[in-house]
């Protein structure tokens, strides 16, 4: 006849419970992403798993994403995605690297001058600095004299309201200068020239009719698609061009034949 043993109970119970921590334990996985040649990172590659979580990839392709041991991961680009990946079947030391049977539209290595970085820096903080009283410069209505309740009206500003406009007005073009050297430091010849490949004079011609204003750089999400801007127009450019200067040389190298 059997006996009631509680410590043997006691165990199935511990064991249980470790088991089920061990599951809902996360482990970190990371890796890149790249195209079918395995030489460039995907950028913008969708990192999903079965228990919701997911993340997306950087500029280089790389993800960083924490998953129980019972879960799953699998990779998604423009509507594909591919087979599951049982976590625990995944070496947690080294990297889960993915290929992906796509062709990745490639720009050419851009590299950005530290020194140039700081020069603009250091420029745009000194001419805030010059026009510091300008910038800074905010009438108020209430002020000057003081009445019984301690708060009263700014006379000054009321009667000098013709100045208040010109100094608001003058602030107005300070910003707007401001705005245009942050677009000539972003969008300057070497960097387009870097990416598109024109030369002079088709070079200028492209950065006059496609420089961008500078409300557009808040819509590019990173450099990334601000480089594809520049890049996609430049080709569309370079066709244009050589079709209307046939005697010109290829702006880009495209070898376009004027009438094809």
């Amino acid at each position: 006849m059997s006996t009631y043993n509680p410590f043997r109970w006691l165990i199935l119970f511990l064991l249980m419970l470790l088991l089920q921590l061990a599951a809902r334990a996360q482990v970190r996985v990371s890796g890149t992403i790249y195209d079918r040649s395995g030489r460039f990172g995907m950028p913008g590659v969708s990192v999903m798993s079965t228990s919701g979580a997911g993340t997306v990839t950087d500029s280089m392709g790389r993800y960083v994403i924490r998953l129980t041991l019972a879960d799953s991961l699998s990779f998604s680009y423009q509507g594909k995605a591919t087979m599951k990946f049982p976590v625990n079947e995944i070496h947690p030391n080294r990297p889960f690297d993915m290929k992906l049977h796509v062709d990745v539209t490639t720009l050419p290595t851009v590299v950005v001058s530290t020194n140039r970085l700081k020069d603009y820096s250091a420029d745009s903080a000194a001419f805030r600095d010059e026009y510091r009283k300008v910038f800074d410069y905010a009438p108020s209505l209430l002020g000057g004299t003081s009445g019984p309740g301690g708060v009263g009206i700014n006379l000054d500003m009321i009667f000098n309201a013709k100045k208040i406009k010109r100094m608001e007005a003058f602030r107005e073009l300070l910003e707007r200068d401001e705005q245009e050297k942050y677009v000539d430091h972003r969008f300057n010849k070497a960097l387009v020239k870097k990416i598109t490949g024109l030369e002079s004079p088709a070079l200028e011609a492209f950065m006059k009719q496609y420089r961008p204003t500078y409300a557009m750089f808040s819509y590019f999400r990173n450099d990334y698609e601000y480089y594809l801007y520049i890049r996609d127009n430049g080709r569309h450019f370079a066709r244009v061009w050589a079709l209307e200067h046939p005697t010109v040389k290829d702006p880009a190298g495209l070898q376009i034949i004027p009438g094809h």
